[in-house]
């Protein structure tokens, strides 16, 4: 029997829709959104990078990191420094580094719940193939096995 490609690619925006939207949820509580966490992770990740280098790592267009890098800015979780040539870095503040901390402590039980109907064969296997779906997708975290 032949898999329904569409359906299986539905499957996967939905489980994909289902992890945003359950850690966008619960990221609330430590004052952030998902798309800011992400950012924030980007940000130490890659200490000192530039916005364009941030924006393809967090998969958004370089305005798009421009304005949310704004935002974090105005709220004091990172800040932009002066790079080589026009270059803007960024790095984390202390509030930035305790607003990430206190995501990743969330991040780590919702992915316990969002994957815990997977026995870990059924994990590595999911892992595995989404590997390989995504080897020739360029760089960012999907690229790099983050999520």
């Amino acid at each position: 029997m032949t898999t329904d490609l569409e359906a299986l690619g539905q499957l996967v925006k939905r489980a994909q829709y289902r992890n945003h939207r359950t850690m966008d949820t619960a990221l609330r509580a430590v004052g952030v959104s998902l798309v800011q966490w992400d950012a924030l992770r980007a940000v130490d990740r890659m200490p000192d990078a530039s916005a364009h280098d941030l924006a393809v790592a967090t998969f958004q267009s370089d305005q798009a990191f421009g304005t949310l890098a704004g935002r974090l800015v105005d709220r004091g979780l990172i800040e932009r420094r002066a790079g080589r040539g026009r270059r803007l870095e960024h790095v984390l503040t202390e509030a930035g580094r305790s607003a990430l901390d206190e995501g990743n402590a969330i991040a780590t039980h919702v992915l316990a719940d969002l994957f815990a109907p997977l026995a870990e064969p059924q994990r590595r296997a999911l892992s595995d193939a989404l590997r390989v779906l995504t080897a020739d997708a360029g760089t960012g975290p999907g690229s790099r096995g983050e999520g």
